[in-house]
C-alpha cells in the first residue's frame, strides 16, 4: 500500500469540515494515521457505559466504523462518500469504566471499489483487546 494521502491534521480538519457530528467535540483523537494504520483514542465518559458498568457494544461499534474511515481516508484521500459495507464485531472482554478506549486499525486489502480493514479495540492500558472487528467499506467512484 502507498504512503499516506492526508495527515492526521489534514484528517482532523476535514472531519470537522465534513463529518462534525461524529467529530466536533474531543471526546476523540486520531493519535496517528499513515495510509495502512491509525490509532484512535476515545476519552472516558460516562455516556460510554450500559447497565452494570461496562462500556457499551454501540460505543465500541462506533469507535470502530470510524476507526475504518479513519485510515482509508489515510489511504485515499478526502473521498467523504466513502461508507462501510460490512461491519463484524467480536466482543472479547469488558470494557473498564474510567478507561479510555483505544482502537487500532489496519486496511488489509485495498482495493478500486472495495477496502477491508481489522480494528482491534482496546480498554486502556492492557494489553488485552476487549473487541475484535472485520470491516468493508465501499469507496465510490471518483
Amino acid at each position: 500500500m502507498a504512503a499516506a494521502k492526508m495527515s492526521v491534521a489534514e484528517l482532523e480538519q476535514f472531519l470537522r469540515d465534513e463529518f462534525p457530528q461524529a467529530f466536533s467535540g474531543d471526546d476523540i483523537t486520531i493519535e496517528s494515521a499513515d495510509g495502512q494504520t491509525c490509532l484512535l483514542r476515545q476519552r472516558y465518559g460516562e455516556k460510554m457505559l450500559r447497565p452494570g458498568g461496562t462500556v457499551s457494544g454501540p460505543t465500541l461499534m462506533a469507535l470502530a466504523d470510524f476507526a475504518m474511515y479513519v485510515v482509508l481516508l489515510s489511504a485515499i484521500g478526502p473521498i467523504g462518500l466513502a461508507v462501510t459495507t460490512n461491519l463484524n464485531i467480536n466482543f472479547l472482554r469488558k470494557g473498564q469504566p474510567g478507561q479510555d478506549v483505544l482502537a487500532e486499525a489496519r486496511l488489509l486489502k485495498l482495493g478500486k471499489r472495495l477496502a477491508v480493514g481489522e480494528v482491534k479495540l482496546l480498554s486502556g492500558t492492557s494489553p488485552d483487546p476487549i473487541a475484535h472487528v472485520t470491516s468493508t467499506y465501499s469507496i465510490p467512484n471518483v
